[in-house]
């Protein structure tokens, strides 16, 4: 493995360990040039899947894709590479365990229900993205709908989707309270 700070070929592995999902060997490993440290992931190759976008297109499943849509969600939140990591592997699990095509949307769901999961607002930003909201209406229908699957926090009985210690609301408007 060529080190990607150096590029040194000398690399030794430091800690290995089998994923949430089991299929994949994470390998934490240090550089003998540079002495930085750094992750990598041994999967097996699975046959391929084929995903089926919303236009009709068709295109390989990708897991890194996977992986960067739900990094830019929860872009500056408090969600590490490693619960990103283990979402896309459970993720790409059940989309491998549905056969050789698997739809876009049922995708986009499994990724929505895995970010609401670890960060309702990473959800939000998903979503937003994801279901394309044309207004304030849309986007309120949803933080609901989240409310319902997720349920209320341990602070909040009320169920705000932000549960930063500000309680999300800081010099912006409740839109909850607000919307008539």
């Amino acid at each position: 493995m060529r080190c990607p700070f150096c590029s040194s070929d000398s690399t030794s592995v430091v800690d290995s360990r089998v994923s949430e999902t089991g299929d994949a060997v994470r390998r934490r490993r240090e550089c003998a040039g540079c002495g930085n440290r750094f992750t990598t992931y041994e999967r097996a190759e699975e046959a391929p899947v084929t995903v089926v976008k919303r236009d009709g297109g068709r295109e390989r499943f990708d897991r890194q894709k996977l992986v960067r849509g739900l990094g830019r969600a929860a872009n500056k939140r408090p969600v590490s590479d490693e619960q990103l990591e283990a979402m896309a592997d459970r993720i790409a699990a059940d989309v491998r365990r549905g056969g050789p095509e698997a739809d876009a949307g049922w995708i986009g769901e499994l990724s929505l229900r895995g970010l609401a999961s670890v960060d309702p607002v990473s959800a939000i930003q998903f979503a937003s993205v994801y279901r394309k909201f044309e207004d304030l209406d849309e986007l309120e229908a949803e933080v609901r709908r989240l409310k319902r699957q997720i349920g209320p926090g341990p602070s909040d009985p009320e169920g705000s989707i932000d549960r930063s210690p500000s309680g999300g609301h800081g010099e912006s408007r409740d839109l909850r309270r607000e919307h008539v």
